[in-house]
């Protein structure tokens, strides 16, 4: 790697793609407490909100300079749901996990958007905003990478000063990108995005259903280099930004389920697809 590409890697990855990771990783540094595998809810949910702030431990990062994302707790059609509207900005919510990575591994929730970001397109850099992200953050050993994403990655944990997650899965609610896609993030390889929904519900104001078969997906995306190695899951983050574009985006996610075992070591079923509610 040149040194010119090597350092304007370094900054681009901290803006944006190691910006993602390592604002996320603010919340894993905190002494939050780790949520038991064994659990058949290891996520809070946000309908436990005493208010409109999302309860502990999910908690709000940014990045510097950037007009932050408003995530609050509203209710909707008789339910307590999350309120995710970006406006020009840039923010996270993130709810740190520790459960292993196997074939019972499913994550589960609902949402909807009300309003896609204009301009957006995940194939660019300048286009890299969306209106509803949901990701999952994998610990897979560094020293496992290729040469190449060692040191792309050493070099975002360096300038972000975080300990930025080697792998991270979003969940993606597109404008426009077809369902079905993965695709790799424009800023870092250390990122890779599932569409599982395109352009706007057959009715407005739908909400949509996912079910999620976390180890299925992590084959799919990273399954290259993992090389049949499981990681564990490390933390959920909801996401959406529009800083890039300088557009607007509003959606609504229900409460999120993760759940697993340890110990049931079955045949990996297809991963589901989404249903409208």
């Amino acid at each position: 790697m040149q040194l010119a590409t090597a350092s304007t890697f370094a900054r681009s990855a901290a803006r944006r793609g190691a910006g993602l990771l390592a604002g996320a990783l603010l919340v894993l540094g905190l002494a939050a407490p780790h949520a038991r595998a064994e659990e058949p809810h290891s996520l809070t949910p946000f309908s436990a909100a005493a208010g409109t702030a999302p309860p502990a431990p999910w908690h709000f990062s940014t990045l510097p300079n950037k007009t932050p994302t408003r995530f609050e707790v509203v209710s909707e059609e008789g339910r307590r749901v999350l309120k995710v509207e970006a406006s020009d900005s840039y923010g996270l919510l993130s709810h740190r996990v520790q459960m292993p990575l196997n074939e019972s591994t499913v994550l589960s929730w609902r949402w909807r958007v009300d309003q896609f970001v204009d301009g957006a397109d995940l194939h660019t850099r300048a286009g890299d905003d969306g209106a509803a992200k949901l990701c999952v953050f994998f610990d897979f050993p560094a020293d496992r990478l290729p040469l190449m994403e060692r040191t792309r990655l050493s070099l975002a944990r360096s300038v972000s000063g975080e300990d930025v997650p080697s792998e991270a899965l979003c969940y993606v609610w597109d404008g426009k990108e077809a369902k079905g896609q993965m695709l790799v993030n424009a800023f870092t390889n250390r990122m890779h995005m599932a569409v599982l929904e395109s352009g706007p519900a057959a009715r407005s104001g739908t909400w949509v259903g996912e079910r999620r078969n976390l180890l299925a997906d992590y084959r799919r995306a990273f399954g290259g280099e993992a090389q049949g190695a499981t990681p564990d899951v490390v933390a959920v983050v909801v996401s959406a930004d529009a800083d890039n574009t300088h557009g607007h985006g509003l959606a609504y996610f229900s409460d999120l389920s993760l759940v697993g075992s340890t110990a049931l070591r079955a045949e990996v079923r297809p991963t589901g697809t989404g249903t409208a509610e």
